[in-house]
């Protein structure tokens, strides 16, 4: 396969606004890509973690598909659809929904939960593959799904070079993982998933990042940017220095509440997360407020 163009730069891992009845809110939605298109976001992970994923009901998952789908100047980013799902049968019905609504791209985890060998999670991903004609990603997250990938098995090598990945959204720390990826396949789009890292996995040939944070921090990325374009690395080190100090401070609060509270200081009311995430304190707000505003 033809590594994928116009794929590389920034994509917001999109969160899930609520309104006050804890409904999907489409409107907020479209403001934060409004938002973030204007920041410097190439496109958009729809209904992914930063979503809620697993906290959604199966219409909520497609409600939000489709109104991404429906954003008023969709012609001027990327649409990557998560399908994650513990059956492959499920996963296909998001799928071909993405197909139908237009996506560049799809993304799946690992089926998680059971421990499946790398056999079973290769043929996962053919499936996914061979059921809906898109480009298909590999969202590696080992700390969530429980599972290690193997990139010396056969199988896992297999999808990796044959055209059944697309490329791969590397949600760990294991940035040597990464380059060995990058290494074994170079036509596979990579991006960076763990914002705190992010320099790294770019130094390590990264194509972009798929981060939580772009939410309300794309600003301060697009000079991480900037400075490694330039090659200045002392300049780029300090700015990844700072963005780690927000994210620190997010997740100490919790991260999805904190991503979500700062962006109702930024004028886009996104609601609250669901249960079992904690509503944020007065004063957990306050710090999360006063750690952003000293590294932005």
């Amino acid at each position: 396969m033809k590594k994928m163009e116009n794929m590389g730069g920034f994509f917001v891992a999109a969160i899930t606004p609520f309104d006050a009845q804890g409904k999907f809110n489409a409107k907020a939605l479209h403001a934060v890509m409004d938002k973030t298109i204007g920041e410097g976001a190439a496109g958009f992970l729809v209904g992914g973690s930063s979503a809620e994923c697993p906290l959604l009901t199966h219409q909520e998952r497609e409600e939000g598909l489709v109104a991404a789908s429906q954003y008023a100047e969709r012609a001027r980013t990327k649409l990557m659809a998560s399908v994650a799902a513990l059956s492959t049968e499920e996963a296909i019905a998001y799928a071909k929904l993405a197909k139908e609504l237009s996506y560049d791209a799809m993304i799946s985890t690992v089926p998680y939960y059971y421990k499946f060998g790398m056999k079973a999670i290769a043929g996962y991903f053919r499936a996914l593959r061979e059921a809906v004609d898109l480009p298909l990603f590999l969202y590696n997250f080992p700390g969530n799904t429980g599972i290690e990938i193997d990139i010396a098995d056969e199988h896992i090598r297999g999808i990796l070079t044959d055209g059944t990945i697309a490329g791969v959204k590397q949600t760990s720390l294991n940035l040597h993982q990464m380059e060995r990826i990058k290494a074994m396949n170079p036509e596979l789009v990579i991006y960076g998933g763990f914002d705190e890292v992010y320099i790294g996995a770019r130094i390590l040939g990264a194509d972009g990042a798929i981060g939580s944070t772009f939410n309300f921090t794309l600003p301060l990325f697009t000079k991480i940017e900037a400075a490694y374009a330039a090659h200045d690395i002392p300049l780029a080190q300090e700015l990844q220095r700072r963005a780690n100090n927000i994210m620190q401070a997010c997740v100490s609060c919790s991260l999805f509440p904190s991503i979500k509270h700062m962006l109702y200081t930024q004028g886009i009311d996104c609601g609250g997360c669901r249960a079992p995430f904690p509503t944020l304190t007065d004063e957990q707000k306050a710090y999360v407020e006063k750690i952003v505003a000293e590294n932005m």
